[in-house]
């Protein structure tokens, strides 16, 4: 079975990882163009680096949809079908109709929930206590084409970074189990019901602050759901004071919500609109994450003290 692989970040890997494991010829790996990363270093995506390691030939397109050298190349190589996790970009009806069965996507949410760029930050920031991943079939719209199988995943306290590596694995796994089914096509089409379809957005460096008037429980969700990035934060003075863990403390927060109900090497306690919530860590830019403890010794945060 001859095979193209679209992808870019980290979840992609595990997926191409299998594959070439397990034996599929992989003619070509179409990723991102690499970018400027910290202190405008250029970086490559992961899938670059790993397909390099195999020795698979590596193409990145500004724009797949208007790059006809590399489509050319691709019709050219006559792929079976064509594997896409988290590209990051959406394919029209000329890459479509490329492959011979067709373009598959792993997908990470049990569609129709969670169409669209961010539907790991999103089962978190929604409070959902089940997600999972998808494997369909590409069409034209977005992630709107039909299912083939689904993998469930409990998603508890993990955050967006942990949850991610799970979903990755399972649908790396799900992914195999399938393929001798596309081969040969003896797999189930299952069409998606719209109706029931939500979407996920990008998520983007000012939705990291904390509204206190939130609940704690929600608080702590969106700490977990983006994290390591962009990264949940509150205002001290002039500063964004990231927040890397924290944990719900039941009952009535009984104050204003934004107030400092507490802190000591327990962490840092402030009142929201409904519930308390515990700061576990934390860092001030352009400094080392620390405990609440140790932020503790050099800055003075004491009850009754009011957080923006």
């Amino acid at each position: 079975m001859k095979l193209v692989f679209l992808g870019t970040p980290d979840f992609a890997v595990p997926v191409l990882s299998n594959l070439v494991k397990a034996g599929y010829e992989i003619g070509y790996a179409v990723t991102q163009p690499d970018r400027k990363g910290n202190r405008g270093k250029m970086t490559r995506p992961p899938v670059k680096i790993l397909a390099e390691q195999y020795g698979i030939p590596v193409l990145q397109p500004e724009r797949l949809s208007k790059a006809e050298d590399v489509k050319n190349l691709l019709r050219a190589y006559k792929p079976d079908a064509m594997i896409v996790v988290a590209y990051g970009q959406i394919l029209k009806k000329d890459v479509l109709d490329i492959p011979k069965l067709g373009c598959f996507n792993v997908h990470a949410s049990l569609l129709p929930k969670l169409r669209g760029a961010s539907p790991i930050q999103h089962a978190i920031l929604e409070g959902d206590k089940v997600t999972g991943v998808t494997l369909m079939k590409i069409d034209e719209g977005l992630d709107s084409g039909d299912m083939i199988a689904k993998c469930e995943i409990s998603i508890g306290r993990k955050t967006a970074e942990q949850l991610s590596k799970d979903l990755s694995e399972a649908g790396a796994s799900l992914l195999l189990q399938e393929l001798p089914h596309i081969e040969d096509g003896t797999c189930t089409y299952e069409k998606q019901d719209s109706s029931k379809a939500t979407y996920a957005g990008l998520i983007s460096k000012k939705d990291g602050k904390i509204d206190f008037h939130q609940t704690a429980e929600s608080s702590d969700c969106k700490i977990r759901a983006i994290y390591p990035w962009p990264g949940a934060f509150f205002d001290y003075g002039e500063k964004h004071v990231k927040i890397w863990s924290a944990e719900v403390l039941s009952g009535d927060s009984e104050s204003v919500p934004g107030i400092i109900k507490k802190a000591d090497a327990d962490g840092i306690d402030i009142t929201c609109g409904e519930g308390i919530l515990r700061i576990l860590e934390l860092q001030l830019p352009g400094k080392r994450r620390v405990n609440a403890a140790d932020f503790l010794r050099g800055h003075k945060l004491t009850k009754g003290m009011s957080i923006e």
